[in-house]
């Protein structure tokens, strides 16, 4: 498990990395942009929201906790979200499509995060955003053929994975220091809370998820197997570990 100064240093050293060759002309076809577009513009609205309620929100748990190293991890994870929003709308604007500014399934995330500053929900949300995430921007790099749009895929790919590693560990410790029946409340939540949400985005973006070859059972398999690698690992942890030690004495 990494520290919260540890995570600082990985945002920092992650944020050197060039992965997108801007030197690349974008090249795609109109039925590819027909397919991608809404999408692609919706997401990149997305990911230029500037964090002050998440900031926010962290700011109380960590000085609530005594950890004022996360603070400045949150900070470096918001940095790097707008980086992704920033490069997919350099993209937007080199293929002359316009960037948007209101969406509603953005308008309504936002709504939900406005008021909340419990970390646990944040967190919850990032971590089934991020997972969701995962597979529309593998689906977005398979609907192109365009090199750079493929080169901000993978960086943001890469990205994302460490996003998830982070938002799962900062889980397990809210979790872990939770008493037994706040741990059951939790066990039926984030399960509705995470395929509700992934529902919502399919929704959303089932246009773009078929142009990269993923049907409605694909994503929902996608979305369970992310479900079981993250949020239901944390909260059945102790059941699981149980379950092995009475294997092993057997």
């Amino acid at each position: 498990m990494k520290t919260s100064k540890k995570w600082t240093q990985h945002f920092n050293i992650n944020a050197i990395q060039q992965r997108v060759d801007w030197n690349l002309k974008p090249e795609i076809s109109e039925t590819e942009i027909a397919s991608i577009l809404y999408s692609l513009q919706a997401w990149q609205l997305g990911e230029t929201s500037d964090g002050a309620h998440l900031l926010h929100a962290s700011t109380l748990y960590a000085n609530k906790i005594g950890d004022p190293d996360y603070i400045d991890a949150i900070k470096l994870f918001i940095k790097e979200e707008q980086k992704h929003g920033g490069n997919l709308g350099r993209y937007l604007d080199a293929i002359d499509q316009p960037r948007i500014k209101k969406d509603w399934g953005d308008s309504l995330f936002r709504k939900i995060r406005y008021y909340n500053t419990n970390m646990e929900i944040w967190t919850l949300a990032v971590i089934t955003v991020e997972s969701s995430a995962q597979v529309f921007y593998q689906c977005l790099k398979n609907a192109t053929g365009c090199a750079l749009l493929k080169q901000i895929c993978t960086d943001i790919l890469i990205d994302e994975a460490y996003h998830i590693d982070f938002q799962t560990e900062r889980m397990s410790i809210i979790f872990n220091a939770k008493s037994s029946f706040s741990k059951f409340i939790s066990r039926i939540i984030y399960p509705v809370f995470f395929f509700a949400t992934s529902l919502v985005v399919w929704s959303a973006h089932k246009k773009l998820f078929k142009a990269g070859g993923t049907d409605f059972k694909k994503y929902m398999d996608k979305m369970k197997y992310k479900y079981f690698k993250t949020l239901h690992r944390i909260t059945f942890k102790e059941k699981n570990k149980m379950v092995l030690s009475q294997q092993v004495s057997l």
